[in-house]
């Protein structure tokens, strides 16, 4: 035995995990009912065991804004909801180009590029298709950074392409659990999802998908969806945590919860959430993505990572606000944790000197898109209190 929390139910799943063992569904639910601090102790133990230390930093851009003919009901950028979001075109290969150069000043290891819709087609939008190529190429010549993508649904001869063209990761989640998911989305299936994440992964790129918690659904449903992703078989698990915007069926209906801020879902469920998906995803990266600054405090959002989380979103989402990517440095770093440098060999210490005033110059990667929905950003939780893709 590697290590023991005294906790017989965790360290039997310990046991299991250091040998190899992938845990099941019945696993994940008897986790999720243990102990906080217990479950966090063996996330972190997972995450040392199979990890190297560091937490893999990403960063996004918004290609694309606002448009989209699918009614998710968490995403500010659909037709469906009234958010007031600027909208736009593809931003074309410079504006993805100097975005790219930030997310790599910034210390980002990995850069993704976003296009909330249906999915970048080609043979309907050629243009656009070609503009997406010609922003890879751009990219992987002028930095030192993995270049990902989230164009939504795929067919095969466009999942060879991307893969040619060197995107590393392929990103499209899936929210939540099979069970829950028509209760979130209306306009395409759950199994929508999953085969183009198939054909993705056919066509040779690793996958990144993941969930927003906080939307309403069980903790059963939590377990689900990582049972789900251990099916497809996934290398990077983003957890985003609601943030409800204004003008969005989510957002619309997030005062009838007990938070009236934030998400449905309280720290501590994050924090057990993360451990129970560490200790069913050991090889994963676990990366705490969106939502973190509306539904943890600053003196919270490093729990998840001693938890046993290891990757991080850096800077603005799709449409939201991040924080400076200094602050997210010192998350990690109070973690007990350093910021991954294998792909780029930034300096944290002059990413933490910059600090959040030149972060509001000059602008983080994803900070294209911002919602002017009423009380859209009035949603900084209090420090005494227990996001979502956008």
């Amino acid at each position: 035995m590697v290590y023991e929390t005294g906790n017989r139910t965790i360290d039997d799943a310990l046991e299991r995990v250091f040998d190899g063992e992938t845990l099941d569904r019945t696993d994940g639910l008897a986790l999720l009912a243990q102990p906080t601090g217990e479950l966090a102790e063996a996330g972190a133990a997972v995450r040392d065991h199979f990890g190297d230390g560091t937490v893999d930093a990403c960063s996004i851009v918004n290609a694309k804004a606002g448009n989209c003919a699918e009614d998710c009901g968490f995403c500010a950028q659909s037709v469906h909801f009234d958010t007031g979001i600027e909208t736009y075109g593809f931003l074309g290969p410079e504006k993805i180009l100097e975005a790219a150069k930030r997310a790599e000043r910034d210390g980002a290891q990995r850069f993704g590029i976003v296009v909330a819709e249906r999915g970048v087609s080609k043979e309907k939008r050629p243009e656009e298709w070609a503009e997406v190529i010609e922003s890879i190429r751009r990219v992987r010549e002028a930095c030192d950074l993995e270049i990902d993508a989230s164009l939504g649904i795929l067919t095969e001869e466009e999942a060879a392409i991307l893969a040619e063209e060197g995107i590393g990761h392929y990103n499209h989640n899936i929210e939540t659990s099979p069970r829950y998911f028509p209760e979130i989305v209306g306009t395409h299936d759950f199994e929508d999802r999953v085969a183009t994440l198939e054909v993705a992964k056919e066509a040779g790129m690793d996958l990144c998908a993941g969930v927003i918690l906080g939307m309403g659904e069980t903790p059963t449903d939590r377990v689900d969806a990582a049972i789900a992703l251990q099916e497809i078989g996934i290398s990077s698990l983003p957890v985003n945590v609601l943030n409800p915007v204004a003008g969005t069926a989510l957002g619309d209906s997030s005062g009838e919860s007990e938070s009236e801020d934030g998400a449905d879902i309280t720290t501590e469920e994050i924090v057990e959430t993360v451990a129970v998906y560490r200790l069913l995803h050991p090889h994963a990266r676990v990366r705490l993505t969106g939502g973190r600054e509306v539904n943890l405090s600053s003196d919270e959002q490093h729990l998840p990572f001693e938890a046993g989380a290891d990757g991080i979103l850096t800077g603005d989402y799709l449409t939201t606000e991040g924080q400076s990517p200094g602050e997210d440095i010192e998350i990690v770093e109070r973690a007990g944790l350093e910021p991954n440098r294998e792909v780029n060999e930034f300096d944290p210490a002059a990413v933490k000197a910059r600090g959040t005033d030149d972060t509001a110059s000059l602008g983080t990667a994803a900070g294209t898109a911002t919602s002017t929905a009423e009380g859209a950003r009035d949603t900084t939780r209090e420090s005494s209190r227990e996001s979502t893709d956008d």
